[in-house]
């Protein structure tokens, strides 16, 4: 995705759009903004959409640039997306998932952004997952042909975005992001705090549900077609094997396909895994190969059309992960 060939002028002619009343946002409620009793946020995907309706209550409005069953890597935003950007009293984004939103908050937005990346380290891509053989070696990467695939991590190693799987983390990314909702509307900043609280409390029951759930299993590793679940098997003490690496896009060579397929023998995997908004292609080839059978594993980047919310989709995962590892 080349994010540097959308023209500068683009912000111009937004701003002409904006004064024909012709920016709208992605929600029902009407132009971004126009609201004056609540704090106008925009949302780059799912999780952080889930993060601020939570805290932020009745006293915001929150708009998703990404809509349900949408792949979220891909987001490219319309001059209306954009202006909704322009226009937002908070931009909530993770700096380097989506290089297209990243660049307009950099010309419109940037005294308005939080990037939830800078509340703590995110982890390198390798971790939370390796293959035996190979640890630290040339496959501590599954999958990556030697390239980066995630835009704006190149320097000093891939960076996994996908720290929302770790219920933990996101706890924390509220906490400030209640911190930062307050900032943006003093008068109510116990409120954000609070409600930060009480959604804490949510994740840190969901997080023991999956320390007790997955304590005793008879298999450790879980085979997915895309190595997002770096936070969550770091978490909970499992390993996962990619067949690709961090973006679901790419095609694994045959080569990697044939060294899974060796893998999910050695650990007597019986499930291969794929995610709700890329093709189980790749999966069911491997699974056919092993004789292993496919599921969901969910790595939440948008919320499929089934619809749910955050905390229903983790613990489905859970139970999935239960059959799959045979726990007890």
């Amino acid at each position: 995705m080349n994010i540097r060939s959308a023209p500068r002028t683009l912000a111009v002619a937004t701003t002409a759009l904006l004064a024909l009343g012709g920016v709208t946002a992605c929600s029902d409620d009407g132009p971004a903004g126009a609201d004056p009793q609540r704090v106008d946020v925009v949302a780059a995907f799912y999780p952080l959409q889930f993060l601020a309706e939570r805290i932020g209550g009745d006293a915001v409005k929150v708009s998703n640039l990404v809509k349900p069953g949408a792949e979220p890597h891909d987001l490219e935003l319309n001059p209306g997306q954009v202006g909704q950007v322009a226009e937002a009293e908070l931009v909530v984004l993770l700096k380097g998932f989506q290089p297209a939103l990243d660049e307009a908050v950099e010309q419109n937005a940037k005294d308005r952004a939080f990037d939830v990346s800078t509340v703590q380290p995110l982890m390198d891509a390798a971790a939370g997952g390796h293959d035996h053989d190979h640890e630290g070696g040339e496959h501590a990467h599954p999958g990556e042909s030697g390239k980066a695939e995630e835009p704006g991590h190149e320097e000093g190693g891939t960076k996994d975005p996908h720290l929302w799987l770790d219920p933990t983390r996101l706890a924390t990314v509220g906490d400030k992001l209640a911190e930062r909702l307050g900032q943006a509307d003093p008068d109510r900043a116990a409120d954000y705090t609070a409600r930060a609280g009480a959604l804490r409390a949510e994740l840190e029951k969901l997080d023991a549900e999956f320390t007790a759930g997955l304590k005793t299993c008879q298999r450790r590793e879980i085979v997915v077609s895309h190595t997002a679940f770096g936070y969550l098997t770091e978490r909970y003490k499992l390993e996962q094997i990619g067949i690709t690496g961090l973006s679901p896009e790419n095609e694994p060579a045959p080569q990697r396909l044939a060294e899974v397929a060796q893998e999910a023998r050695e650990h007597k995997a019986t499930t291969i895994f794929f995610e709700t908004l890329v093709s189980p292609k790749v999966a069911e080839t491997i699974a056919a190969e092993v004789g292993a059978k496919t599921a969901v594993l969910d790595p939440l980047e948008g919320l499929s059309t089934g619809g749910g919310d955050y905390l229903s989709v983790m613990r489905t995962n859970l139970a999935t992960l239960r059959t799959a590892l045979n726990c007890s």
